[in-house]
């Protein structure tokens, strides 16, 4: 009883857009807001990534890693590494450092294992989005590779409030469902995530695919279907992609250009 009060606290302040965020993610919710105003200066984002040395460090990284430096030409300033990401995937690697903190700070054994679970499972998720996303369902790339990075938003929270409150996790009966579809959506406006990608990421609980696949919600489900690392939360789906990706060489093809994409991005986001 007592965890199921706990449990309704947390889905109550959530409700109330009180979500609380480590005081270790501040720098790039910092980055996110510069970065979603339509008049930012080029400088203005530079002074803000030089400002918090792992931000400066993450973006260096990304600009480095094979999914944006198709030429293999390294960039060794935070001013060229901008350049070469552009806003749109520094807002993304931002998200990503931001969700990634939430299982950063867990010290339980076993919800950390879940953590790194989720963390590898949404880094295949964003790769095979981004290659899915350009050969198969007619969907901007990097919007698709974002939609990956925070479509787990929601389940790194309640990892880190059950990591406050043991147990609290124990029953999927008490948080999967509606609990679960209200604290997502409040991250997504915490983290002010643009409208039709909250609403494709909110729409996968119980979604299924119909043919032809289209849009961003269909790549998320995809890439969710075809990622080798299942999230902790998932439930149980026996449904195949038959159908969907009749091409066998097309289907090689985005594994094969997902496995390298995730295992750069993941190392490159890893904080």
């Amino acid at each position: 009883m007592e965890k199921l009060k706990d449990f309704s606290q947390i889905v109550a302040q959530a409700t109330r857009g009180e979500l609380v965020f480590p005081t270790s993610v501040n720098a790039a919710l910092r980055l996110q807001l510069a970065l979603a105003d339509p008049d930012c200066e080029m400088d203005d984002v530079i002074r803000k990534v030089l400002g918090e040395p792992l931000l400066a460090a993450r973006t260096v990284a990304l600009a480095n890693a094979a999914v944006f430096n198709r030429s293999g030409t390294p960039v060794t300033s935070v001013r060229s590494a901008v350049q070469r990401v552009g806003y749109r995937n520094l807002y993304t690697m931002a998200a990503a450092m931001v969700v990634r903190q939430f299982g950063a700070r867990i010290q339980d054994a076993r919800l950390r294992a879940q953590a790194d679970q989720l963390w590898r499972h949404t880094a295949h998720v964003a790769a095979l989005a981004h290659v899915i996303g350009r050969a198969l369902t007619a969907t901007d790339p990097d919007t698709a590779l974002f939609a990956g990075i925070v479509h787990e938003a929601g389940g790194f929270y309640l990892l880190s409030r059950a990591d406050e409150i043991p147990g609290l996790l124990n029953d999927p009966a008490e948080w999967m469902g509606a609990a679960q579809e209200i604290i997502s959506r409040e991250m997504m406006k915490k983290l002010s995530i643009p409208e039709p990608v909250s609403q494709a990421i909110v729409s996968l609980r119980g979604a299924t695919l119909t043919p032809p696949p289209l849009g961003l919600r269909d790549t998320l489900l995809i890439a969710k279907r075809l990622a080798p690392v299942a999230s902790p939360f998932a439930q149980a789906d026996s449904a195949s992609l038959d159908g969907f990706i009749d091409d066998n060489a097309l289907l090689e093809q985005i594994l094969h250009e997902s496995v390298a994409e995730a295992a750069s991005m993941s190392a490159a986001l890893l904080v």
